[in-house]
């Protein structure tokens, strides 16, 4: 039986890659920052997992973790992962970001040179690209704090593989959303928007540029891919990306229809929202994956955004008394 850690197993990746890896027999040990961040996302899961406590930022409480369970596989999905936030703190976000995944690999190194190790990179290391799609050879050019402490992330894991040996590889993910997503994430906060006016909750929905673009995947197909990365006989850095850009008009239009209203009666511009920047729209070419890892996307742009629109209709009708007033406008019908 096989034994993986996972750092960040509390966020949408992390709690979707534990239920992958207990399905395939694994003993998952999962480290966690704080005892209450993100129980919601393992709860079904949680008396099937070992949940230690850890900080990335924190050498000798990282030794401990991994030297105690000896993983035959650990994924780096912990991290500071919003890009505003980045701005705010740059010294945390490179020290948690940059610095952590190369105290793992240093242990690693030092303690279990057997062991294989995936850090999560991301589509941001490009910065405003030249070439799209983007492959694994797409110059790396970050222009934000959270962009920069993964892009030194990533040459880092590149040469602990080169120099040490060591099996480990980088996931450059493209955007990927699922029901286990941030409320800061526009996907999210369309979804939870439209069921909270299809509820009588609220009346409109505040956005900014509905013609900015992102390649969107789902979650769960996602994490099977960085299973799959260290699967392989050579360790070696893969894009995972669906290849096709959709807008957040798109998200607004899906979401809407599912709840049977039309979001153009709802969705209100706010320039509070707008990005003072607006990045390049990124899609990946997810051919080296497809080939070596046999990886194929398999949940559609529009089931994903059904199965959220679903999921946060259901949860917030449990979860929410609603008056009288507004009972009128709670039936959940699909035409």
């Amino acid at each position: 039986m096989k034994k993986a850690l996972i750092t960040g197993i509390t966020g949408q990746d992390g709690s979707y890659l534990a239920e992958f890896l207990l399905g395939k027999g694994y003993t998952v040990v999962g480290m966690v920052y704080s005892d209450k961040l993100g129980l919601e996302n393992i709860k079904d899961i949680k008396d099937k997992l070992i949940l230690e406590r850890g900080n990335l930022a924190d050498f000798e409480s990282l030794k401990t973790l991994i030297v105690k369970h000896k993983p035959d596989e650990i994924y780096n999905l912990g991290g500071i992962t919003f890009v505003p936030a980045s701005w705010g703190k740059p010294v945390s976000t490179f020290d948690v970001n940059a610095l952590g995944p190369v105290r793992i690999m240093t242990i690693i190194r030092d303690f279990l040179p057997n062991s294989r190790f995936y850090q999560a990179s991301t589509a941001k290391i490009f910065g405003d690209p030249a070439e799209n799609p983007q492959s694994e050879k797409t110059t790396i050019a970050p222009k934000d704090p959270y962009a920069v402490s993964k892009a030194a992330a990533h040459f880092s894991v590149q040469n602990f593989r080169s120099h040490f040996n060591l099996f480990t590889v980088s996931g450059i993910l493209y955007n990927h959303e699922s029901e286990r997503r941030g409320e800061d994430f526009v996907t999210r906060k369309i979804s939870l928007g439209a069921v909270k006016i299809k509820l009588g909750m609220a009346e409109k929905l505040a956005l900014g540029n509905l013609e900015a673009k992102q390649d969107w995947g789902y979650a769960p197909d996602y994490v099977e891919a960085m299973w799959q990365m260290l699967q392989g006989e050579k360790p070696d850095d893969f894009i995972i990306a669906t290849g096709v850009l959709h807008s957040v008009k798109d998200v607004c239009q899906i979401v809407f229809e599912e709840l049977s209203l039309d979001w153009k009666k709802y969705i209100v511009r706010d320039k509070r929202f707008y990005r003072k920047e607006n990045p390049q729209a990124l899609y990946g070419d997810a051919g080296k994956a497809k080939k070596i890892l046999g990886w194929r996307p398999k949940t559609s742009f529009k089931e994903m955004m059904q199965k959220m629109v679903r999921y946060d209709y259901d949860f917030i009708k449990n979860h929410n008394k609603l008056n009288s007033n507004s009972n009128s406008n709670s039936n959940y019908s699909k035409n």
